[in-house]
């Protein structure tokens, strides 16, 4: 099934959830600039995809920073954007990412406990606790190492703002194109090589597991030993380039 694009997919649907990839560029929600958004963009498909008369609900429980591509669920009701933001706040959500570093980690795995503190729109690591800073822990493996750079998976254990790329960026390994945590050059469209792989959590509404992964999307910076066959593309960039005409700057929902 594909959003508004065949290689924009949704991994899962139904009454209460929607699955699907973000792109990387596309914010999650609108903002002061007004532009298109994933939650926008996603109550318009379900109106169209459901032929609903009114308005549609679809509710945030979690985020991906804007330059982060990979997966990401929304609320179809009430009931359950209160359930998974309980599971999102409470830590029963398990989170994967694959991410492209500068650099490479002194062990192939391990595990990093920070305080960081909010900065403006950066999270700084601080040495000690402080007033306002918030403990991060995340672990990490080793995938992959290539001509100085490094492939990891990592598993968070909290979820905290910038918190992936601020910790990678303090340890000695930036995540490639993160200029703003230390990377030493931009990509194009400004995003990073950091990318949310797998996500697990309980069915609002029934007693089983969800575990939904998105494939590796077109243009990532890593040969990957997978079927590239029908992978998203990465950036919002991307998809605009490709469609010719998608109103991605619109919330007017294509016909699924």
């Amino acid at each position: 099934m594909y959003f508004y694009h065949q290689q924009w997919p949704v991994f899962y649907e139904d009454n209460h959830l929607l699955v699907l990839y973000k792109p990387a560029g596309l914010v999650v929600q609108r903002d002061y600039k007004n532009k298109a958004n994933l939650l926008d963009l996603a109550k318009a498909w379900l109106k169209v995809r459901h032929a609903k008369p009114g308005k549609v609900f679809a509710g945030l429980v979690h985020r991906l920073d804007g330059p982060v591509a990979g997966v990401m669920v929304v609320a179809r009701t009430s009931k359950a954007a209160s359930r998974l933001s309980a599971q999102f706040r409470d830590g029963g959500v398990s989170k994967h990412y694959r991410a492209v570093v500068q650099g490479r980690p002194p062990a192939k795995s391990g595990r990093l406990m920070h305080h960081l503190l909010r900065r403006g729109r950066l999270s700084r690591v601080v040495q000690d606790a402080v007033a306002g800073s918030q403990k991060a822990s995340l672990r990490y493996r080793l995938l992959d190492q290539y001509h100085g750079h490094s492939l990891l998976e990592v598993t968070l254990e909290t979820g905290r703002r910038h918190q992936i790329r601020a910790q990678l960026a303090a340890a000695g390994f930036p995540i490639i194109g993160d200029v703003r945590y230390g990377a030493g050059q931009p990509l194009e469209y400004g995003r990073i090589a950091l990318m949310a792989k797998r996500l697990a959590f309980d069915h609002p509404t029934r007693a089983e597991r969800v575990r939904v992964e998105s494939p590796t999307p077109c243009q990532w910076p890593w040969s990957m030993e997978e079927d590239r066959q029908g992978a998203p593309l990465w950036s919002i960039e991307d998809f605009e380039t490709s469609a010719a005409g998608l109103p991605f700057n619109s919330a007017v929902a294509l016909s699924p």
